[in-house]
């Protein structure tokens, strides 16, 4: 079989192909036939030194991917061959707090990730992807969608009337985007282009603010809740715009820290943090039920998962390098085999 490693984390140039022996399953474990995998901001932060977390050289790339199943190891119950499934983005997390020996061993920067033809995993370690989902739009939920749900449906969840605010047309955003409005949350977005403020609309925004034509952008979104605030932040920008997510956020409701997509900080007022009676609360993608849950809430409402552009395996590479580009709006996806 086919799998792609980083030989070295020092740059995309560094990936490349190997021909590699087929696994075997062994008790409780599923041979799966990977059949599209998604990328996250993280698969580049990995490579460019820049991850919270440091990774290995040598890994197989890529957390999250959808597959069938090929063949089972005995005492396999849940799966049979020719199912369709999704892999959990932390295969031990399977509920229960987010203790480290849980949230911890991810695909990509501690295990063996899945821009392969084949990969091996336990029973538990994958859920059934929704038969209205193709490979493809499966392949987006593992990371995205979670984290999306995470922010939104967590300890306090998000009530039909609430506000919630996303930043920019990335995968997590708008997936939050598609989620709140199934939950009957208005939401103000923010964006730097007319072009992908039309997006945002379309997908259901009811307010679309211009951060680069309106740098005091947290005021602008404070004005259009008519001075109160919003509910939710889902925060991908971290340093550089967890500022502003202060200015908009209302008294007593919840900042959700889920990316660092901006690098640059202008440093954080600490009176501007007390003040704003804000709850910081900070996920990291989440458990195995929680995909099962918005694998459930994507099939109810008939959610399509946003897709940028659609690579074929051979080109792999150009997928990294569209995604560390940073023009895309929504997911970029790797179609392994046909």
């Amino acid at each position: 079989m086919k799998s792609y490693r980083f030989d070295l984390l020092d740059s995309l140039d560094s990936l490349s192909l190997h021909e590699e022996p087929r696994p075997s399953p062994q008790r409780g474990e599923l041979l799966l036939r990977v059949r599209a995998v998604s990328l996250n901001y993280r698969d580049i932060a990995l490579v460019e030194g820049t991850y919270l977390r440091p990774g290995r050289a040598a890994l197989i790339p890529v957390s999250d991917a959808a597959a069938e199943v090929v063949a089972v190891g005995e005492e396999v119950e849940e799966f049979r061959v020719g199912d369709r499934v999704m892999g959990s983005f932390t295969p031990r997390w399977f509920g229960g707090p987010r203790l480290p020996g849980r949230a911890e061993g991810c695909y990509g920067n501690q295990l063996d990730g899945w821009l392969t033809e084949y990969k091996v995993v336990s029973q538990e370690a994958v859920v059934r992807l929704p038969d209205a989902l193709s490979f493809e739009e499966g392949a987006t939920l593992p990371c995205a969608a979670v984290t999306a749900w995470n922010a939104l449906a967590g300890p306090r969840p998000i009530r039909a009337g609430d506000t919630v605010l996303t930043l920019g047309t990335g995968g997590v955003s708008l997936f939050a985007v598609q989620l709140a409005r199934a939950l009957g949350a208005r939401v103000i977005a923010t964006t730097s282009s007319p072009g992908k403020a039309e997006c945002l609309k379309a997908l259901g925004a009811d307010a679309v603010v211009n951060y680069a034509e309106q740098s005091d952008w947290g005021a602008a979104v404070r004005e259009l809740t008519d001075g109160r605030g919003v509910d939710r932040i889902v925060e991908v920008g971290g340093p550089a715009t967890v500022g502003q997510s202060l200015k908009a956020i209302a008294f007593d409701q919840e900042i959700v820290l889920v990316g660092f997509l901006g690098q640059e900080s202008p440093g954080i007022d600490y009176f501007d943090l007390m003040t704003s009676g804000a709850r910081i609360r900070s996920v990291n993608v989440g458990d195995r039920p929680m995909l099962e849950a918005v694998a459930h809430v994507v099939a109810c409402h008939a959610i399509a998962p946003i897709i940028d552009r659609v690579f074929p395996f051979e080109e792999a590479k150009g997928a990294f390098e569209h995604l560390q580009q940073a023009r895309h709006i929504g997911k970029v996806v790797i179609r392994v085999g046909d």
